[in-house]
């Protein structure tokens, strides 16, 4: 049996399951390990983390400790509780942003990239190249967010390093959007987070891309990236205090335990803690060359979970209310059996979003897309599903 269970309580003889953090915050070969010792318990604890899952059968139990499925449906019935009674403001038809969303999802890959590959030959990073891009991302999605987060989420494995840095700045637009923070200060955020990465172009691609797990140098190289970042955006003229703030404290977390500085609580700023709540659900929602990643709905349970010493409770909440519990493009499963693509989510209701219905999970067949707003139907999300699983390409349901 899997059961959750505090660090504290950790002792040797059990045998852990999952460390319960994101993949490269950890030196370990692997998540699941025996403990074999009080040497073991103490790196674990000296890494931040505050709860592991255990497996009784593998190893010593604590009777009263909640099952992963306690923990689970109680994580579920949060997630329902911070999605009801959201409003969300005006926004255009999706038709109508779809095709200049895909046209500036491809040219901020293609300016990142740009951007990166000339950082780590040693030129330096122009503010005023960027910002126009800032400014053409900040205002696709506020005409609507459903056609430029869903293209955000789809990554490649040897471009995950750019692709990321423009996942995080497109939802943290939609963050700050939700936050209703000043146009301005949106635009700043949205520029430190397409550069919170930059320190990465001094950080080797066998590190970088490595498909297993890091040896103890490598683990502390790849953590010197947010300090490279620093240097490299403190001799960057033009750079907002905002804009840095988000790219310095990506890694930092609410509870001490994060890096570089191991900054606390109200020592950290808004838009630090954004970031580093944003830059951990996309790299736990993406596949990597080491790990396949969460289903976007199952990493919000993640955040929500970490939100109990990781991350601002109220900041999470928020970020889950601005991009929906189950986020627009991801795949669900309704109780009819069949599967759809998430496409919008509705005024004041994200438990019933908008879906296309595009195939039937129990004949293992494709449907005739149907577009159903699940607020008029009789039938309603039950769980979320991976595309991979039923052999679909999401870009093929992507918006177009």
């Amino acid at each position: 049996m899997i059961k959750k269970i505090s660090v504290s309580d950790l002792l040797p003889g059990m045998y852990i399951h999952d460390l319960n953090c994101d993949w490269i915050e950890h030196p370990f070969l692997t998540n699941s390990f025996p403990v074999d010792g009080k040497a073991r318990i103490a790196k674990i604890r000296s890494l931040g983390i505050r709860e592991v899952y255990i497996d009784t059968d593998r190893g010593l139990d604590i009777p009263d400790a909640p099952t992963e499925e306690e923990v689970r449906a109680e994580l579920q019935q949060r997630m329902e509780n911070i999605a009801s009674g959201q409003e969300r403001p005006h926004q255009v038809e999706l038709a109508e942003e779809t095709q200049r969303a895909q046209r500036l999802h491809a040219e901020a890959n293609r300016v990142i990239r740009t951007l990166m590959t000339g950082v780590r030959l040693g030129a330096q990073v122009e503010v005023d190249r960027v910002e126009p891009l800032v400014e053409n991302m900040v205002d696709s999605i506020f005409r609507n967010q459903n056609a430029l987060l869903p293209l955000a989420g789809l990554k490649l494995h040897d471009d995950y390093t750019f692709e990321h840095s423009v996942s995080v700045c497109a939802l943290m637009v939609a963050f700050a959007r939700g936050l209703e923070l000043p146009r301005q200060t949106i635009k700043e955020i949205a520029l430190g987070a397409l550069l919170h990465d930059v320190g990465k172009s001094k950080v080797p691609d066998a590190i970088l891309n490595k498909p297993g797990s890091l040896t103890a140098a490598e683990f502390t190289r790849m953590r010197e990236h947010v300090t490279f970042g620093i240097q490299i955006l403190e001799e960057t003229p033009g750079i907002a205090p905002i804009s840095m703030q988000v790219a310095a404290q990506h890694h930092e977390r609410y509870d001490g335990s994060g890096y570089p500085h191991r900054m606390k609580g109200e020592a950290l700023s808004l838009y630090g803690q954004m970031s580093s709540i944003v830059d951990v659900y996309d790299a736990i929602s993406s596949d990597r060359v080491y790990h396949k990643g969460m289903q976007p709905s199952e990493a919000l349970k993640k955040l929500l979970e970490w939100s109990d010493h990781h991350f601002e409770a109220k900041l999470v909440h928020s970020f889950i209310r601005a991009i929906g519990i189950y986020p627009s493009g991801s795949l669900v499963r309704l109780e009819s059996g069949r599967l759809a693509v998430v496409r919008e989510q509705n005024e004041g209701d994200l438990l019933h979003p908008q879906v296309e219905i595009i195939y039937h999970g129990e004949r293992r067949c494709y449907l005739p897309p149907e577009r159903v707003d699940l607020r008029h139907s009789n039938d309603r999300v039950v769980g979320h599903e991976e595309y991979s699983k039923w052999n679909i390409d999401p870009k093929t349901w992507l918006p177009s």
